[in-house]
C-alpha cells in the first residue's frame, strides 16, 4: 500500500492509487486482491506462478549493419536497464546471447508485466529503466497513455504490421498470441467447430467447455470483446456461457489443454501456444487441436508481446540496439522456437503446423487499448467470475 506518512499531497496520492490500480487491473492482479508493495516491484526475483511461468520454465540500427544480425556498430553504445515483464527463464538465455555478441551489459530486472509497469509509474523521470519488454499490449498502451513512452524509430516500426504497433509509434510488438478454440479431435468433428465465440452459448457445447477468467490473456479478450460489441452484449455473453455449464479454470491455460487432451472437456478458450507446449510434453499421440474463429471474431483476437523506450531513458542507443536485435531474424527464431509464439517480421516462419498470421482474422481494434482493463474486471466479477 501506498504510504500516506510522508507528507505526500492528497490529490497527488489520489492519483498514485489511479494510476497504480489501472496497471494492477491491467495485469489482472486486482482481480485475484493481489497487490505488493511497489518497493518490491522490480526486483530481479522472476514470478513462481502462473502460466507465462510455466509456459517458458504474459532503435535506430546501424544503416550499415545487417537487418538479420541486430549487431551493428549501435549496439555496443554502452549498458542499458531492461525491465522485463518476460519470464527469466525464456528471456534470460537471449539477453545472454545478445550480451556475449555484442560486449554490452544488459542489466535485466524482472518482475510480472503490470507490477513492472507500476514501478515505471512511480518510478518516473528517476527510474533506472530505459526499455521495458511487456507480456501484452495493454500494459505498453497505459505507460504510452501516461507519456512514459517515446516515440521509436521508422526503421524498427516498419518492420511490423501496423497493427501490431502502437499507432504513434511508442511500443512495437515483438511476438503475436492468437486466441484460439482448443479442442479434442476424437470428440469433436471438423465440422461442428464454430464459426464465432458467440456460437458456444448453444446447447451442444453445454458442458463441454473450458475457459480461464483469472487469466490475462482471457482479460484482455474479453476487453477486446468490450470494444467491439459492449458491455450489455458480453454480460449477456458471460451469463449464457456460464449456464451452459462452462468449467472454470481459474488461471490456468495449461490446465485447460491437459484437460482437453484427457478427455474431461472436449474443447476451451485459450491462447495458441499452450497447445504445443503441453503437447511437446504429452507425446504424438495428444488429440488437441487449435480452431481459428472467422476474422474480426472477438475470440480471433491477435495480442502481442511487445518493446517500449522509457521517455527520459539514460541509455537510449543501447537499449534501441537491443530492441533492434529482437526484431532481428535471430531474435524472432528465437521465440518462435521456444515458445511458438508468432514472429512479428518478414522472412521469419511461424512453428511448423500453425496458421500463418496473414491467413488469422484479428478484429479492427487499437490493441493499446486493451489497457482499459478496469471495466473488464469490473464486469466479470459482476456475474461471479472473480
Amino acid at each position: 500500500m501506498v504510504n500516506e506518512g510522508h507528507g505526500v499531497s492528497e490529490d497527488r496520492l489520489s492519483e498514485r492509487i489511479r494510476r497504480r490500480d489501472l496497471v494492477f487491473a491491467s495485469a489482472g492482479l486486482m482481480a485475484m486482491g493481489f497487490i505488493s508493495p511497489l518497493s518490491a516491484m522490480a526486483q530481479s526475483a522472476t514470478p513462481s506462478g502462473g502460466d507465462e511461468a510455466k509456459l517458458e520454465a504474459d532503435p535506430v540500427a546501424d544503416p550499415e549493419a545487417d537487418p538479420e544480425a541486430g549487431t551493428g556498430s549501435n549496439a555496443r553504445a554502452g549498458d542499458f536497464t531492461l525491465y522485463s515483464g518476460r519470464n527469466e527463464s525464456l528471456v534470460g538465455p537471449l539477453v545472454e546471447q545478445y550480451a556475449e555478441e555484442t560486449g554490452t551489459t544488459v542489466d535485466a530486472r524482472y518482475g510480472g508485466t503490470g507490477e513492472l509497469a507500476a514501478t515505471i509509474l512511480e518510478e518516473g523521470e528517476n527510474t533506472p529503466a530505459s526499455l521495458f519488454l511487456a507480456q501484452d499490449a495493454g500494459a505498453l498502451g497505459l505507460l504510452a497513455a501516461e507519456g512514459r513512452l517515446q516515440q521509436l524509430p521508422s526503421e524498427l516500426l516498419d518492420r511490423v504490421d501496423p497493427r501490431f504497433r502502437d499507432p504513434e509509434g511508442r511500443w512495437v510488438g515483438v511476438t503475436g498470441r492468437a486466441r484460439v478454440l482448443a479442442y479434442n479431435t476424437d470428440a469433436v468433428a471438423e465440422e461442428d467447430l464454430p464459426t464465432s465465440v458467440r456460437d458456444l452459448t448453444d446447447s451442444s457445447w453445454a458442458g463441454r467447455v473450458g475457459w480461464a477468467p483469472e487469466n490475462a490473456s482471457f482479460q484482455a479478450f474479453i476487453t477486446a470483446f468490450r470494444l467491439l460489441e459492449g458491455d450489455d452484449a458480453v454480460r449477456e455473453w458471460l451469463e449464457a456461457m456460464i449456464a451452459n455449464g462452462t468449467v472454470n479454470f481459474g488461471d490456468s491455460n495449461s490446465a485447460i489443454v491437459q484437460a482437453i487432451g484427457s478427455g474431461e472437456i472436449d474443447a476451451g478458450l485459450v491462447n495458441h501456444y499452450y497447445l504445443y507446449a503441453v503437447g511437446r510434453e504429452a507425446g504424438d499421440e495428444f488429440p488437441v487441436e487449435n480452431h481459428f474463429f472467422e476474422a474480426g471474431d472477438p475470440g480471433s483476437l491477435i495480442n502481442v508481446a511487445g518493446i517500449g523506450l522509457i521517455e527520459g531513458a539514460a541509455a537510449p542507443d543501447a537499449a534501441l540496439s537491443f530492441a533492434d536485435y529482437l526484431l532481428s531474424k535471430e531474435g524472432q527464431e528465437y521465440f518462435a522456437s521456444e515458445t511458438f509464439e508468432y514472429p512479428l517480421i518478414a522472412g521469419v516462419s511461424a512453428p511448423e503446423g500453425l496458421v500463418p498470421l496473414s491467413e488469422t482474422g484479428h478484429p479492427d481494434i487499437d490493441l493499446g487499448d486493451l489497457a482499459d482493463l478496469r471495466g473488464t474486471l469490473d464486469l466479470l466479477a459482476e456475474v461471479g467470475l472473480l
